[in-house]
């Protein structure tokens, strides 16, 4: 397939044909990654947050944008992998003390890293247009990567697993973090750009730049949707 010459960094700016991306889907999960109301409703803890401390004007971009791009086009992809029996699964940030004393230091530091989340809050769910459904595995972790702070890797090995399809927030942080740990473990791996965002979407695209190629494929919706439903090779 063609590279997308906007995710090429240095180390691959020669590369003009990529490995053809295949996608089985009894042996591919979609992963979406703390896509929560704490993080992202407009009335959730953060913004409530950054409107007390005159910092929504700032902050506002984002909100919209994961309002009208990032959960519109998880949602997209998720009726899509639930169509062809793709495993559609879950890692969201939930300490499960109250207080947070179990939380990884990275979630525990001074600044906007200083992330608490109780495991019975409202703010740990899922936004609704992108929740669980039925058995759909949800792993909890204190950590950034999903991959590392829980049994999920397993989880997948043990479900004959071998690609998972990476979405979600912030792309900088928990969602890099999560795609490189899973690429360590011996997975492939797809990120999908616009099913993910940042506050910066400077740093969003040059994480996706430094991902591609080395640790994941980084794609569209349209492009990951076509290749699930065999419009493309």
């Amino acid at each position: 397939m063609k590279a997308n010459t906007k995710y090429l960094s240095f180390y691959y700016q020669e590369m003009s044909e990529l490995p053809e991306i295949e996608i089985i889907p009894s042996r591919t999960a979609l992963l979406i990654v703390d896509m929560q109301k704490h993080f992202l409703a407009k009335d959730g803890f953060d913004a409530l947050l950054f409107k007390e401390r005159g910092e929504w004007e700032r902050w506002e971009p984002y909100f919209d944008y994961v309002e009208k791009v990032t959960i519109p086009n998880n949602k997209r992809l998720i009726e899509c992998c639930r169509k062809h029996k793709i495993e559609v699964t879950y890692g969201r940030i939930a300490s499960l003390k109250a207080n947070g004393s179990d939380r990884a230091r990275v979630q525990s530091t001074s600044g906007w890293n200083n992330i608490l989340v109780p495991i019975t809050s409202e703010g740990a769910e899922m936004m609704d247009d992108i929740a669980p459904q039925g058995d759909d595995i949800v792993v909890n972790k204190t950590t950034d990567s999903v991959s590392l702070g829980t049994n999920y890797s397993e989880l997948m090995r043990n479900m004959g697993i071998d690609t998972i399809i990476v979405t979600g927030v912030v792309t900088d942080q928990c969602v890099a973090g999560t795609v490189r740990v899973l690429a360590d473990h011996g997975f492939k791996v797809i990120c999908v750009e616009d099913c993910c965002a940042a506050p910066d979407m400077t740093l969003h695209h040059m994480e996706l730049k430094i991902m591609n190629i080395i640790y994941c494929n980084v794609l569209s919706t349209d492009e990951t949707i076509a290749i699930i439903e065999g419009k493309i090779k």
